[in-house]
């Protein structure tokens, strides 16, 4: 009689031989999309906080004839993004890819666990903590794909019509205390948004560079008022956002919708050509990020500073 759990149930052992994606942010929006899309190809591991939330779209994709796993975790708090990677890795999958996909767009600036900017800690922190603890589990050939925005761009002009004024990053330390370069958007949260994307797509870039054994990738989905990225605003505008403006988004530039952009990140994902280092836009086109994103010094700098940030607030 082995000992081996998997050869002792044939169930297990056929999943765990299945390639396994981590989708992060799963339970609305393009997540929720994108988790549909990518069981079509493998298990999906559901990494989000909301535990009732997750069971419930686990059941969902069983039920379509998937196979999803859910995975507790806050990404504002990297103590816990770190024990969810620990907890993904336990599972035994043969992990193919991962998408970073959670995000926030706080109207109002809160703290993390750590004291931290929440915004700048979801987008770019707590993903950047997944990403680097997984990452030497990883097969050669893994996909990960970073959800960035537009927004980081202060030359983007649907972004600038909008109220964003680009990126305005100083430092990871100062981004942390939320803390921002003068000049930026009137509106709170939006510089906090932005440069946390900034600094998420330079981090994707980053990766690409310095571990040629994956495919580091990023997609801007396009603008949707109806999902949960901005999920602390009024009543009034989430409504107005869901019912009245997005079924105008397929046919606004830049706008888009997660039924029609999921299956661009699904694609991006599966990544069959072997890209690597490549900014899709919500079509599946390359675009270009910011002039200061393209500057491999800022993006290596950002990955240096995130890693010195966090290598000192490690306690």
């Amino acid at each position: 009689m082995t000992n081996d759990p998997l050869q002792n149930n044939p169930a297990e052992r056929r999943r765990a031989e299945r390639k396994a994606y981590i989708v992060t942010g799963p339970t609305a929006g393009f997540g929720r999309a994108t988790s549909f899309e990518v069981a079509k190809h493998g298990t999906v591991v559901l990494v989000g906080r909301d535990h009732n939330k997750l069971d419930a779209l686990q059941k969902e994709i069983q039920q379509k004839g998937g196979d999803a796993v859910a995975v507790t975790c806050d990404l504002s708090d990297v103590a816990d993004v770190r024990r969810a990677a620990t907890a993904i890795l336990g599972l035994n999958f043969s992990l193919a890819g991962l998408v970073n996909n959670a995000g926030i767009m706080q109207m109002r600036a809160t703290k993390s666990a750590q004291g931290w900017d929440v915004s700048y800690a979801t987008n770019h922190l707590g993903p950047f903590v997944l990403t680097e603890a997984l990452l030497p589990h990883f097969p050669d050939g893994a996909n990960v794909v970073f959800i960035a925005s537009a927004t980081e761009d202060p030359e983007r002009k649907s972004a600038k019509v909008a109220g964003f004024r680009g990126g305005r990053y100083l430092s990871a330390e100062a981004s942390a205390r939320g803390e921002w370069k003068p000049g930026g958007s009137k509106s709170p949260g939006f510089d906090a948004y932005a440069t946390s994307k900034q600094c998420a797509l330079a981090a994707a870039l980053e990766f690409a560079r310095e571990t040629p054994r994956l495919h580091f990738n990023a997609v801007e989905p396009g603008f949707n008022p109806g999902t949960g990225l901005g999920r602390d605003a009024n009543a009034f505008v989430r409504f107005l956002g869901k019912y009245l403006l997005s079924p105008l988004a397929p046919y606004i530039k830049y706008w888009s919708t997660p039924q029609l952009t999921a299956p661009v990140i699904a694609r991006v994902l599966l990544n069959q050509d072997g890209e690597t280092g490549v900014y899709f836009d919500e079509k599946g086109k390359p675009m270009q990020a910011s002039a200061l994103v393209r500057d491999p010094q800022f993006s290596a700098r950002v990955v240096a500073e995130t890693r010195a940030f966090l290598a000192a607030h490690a306690g």
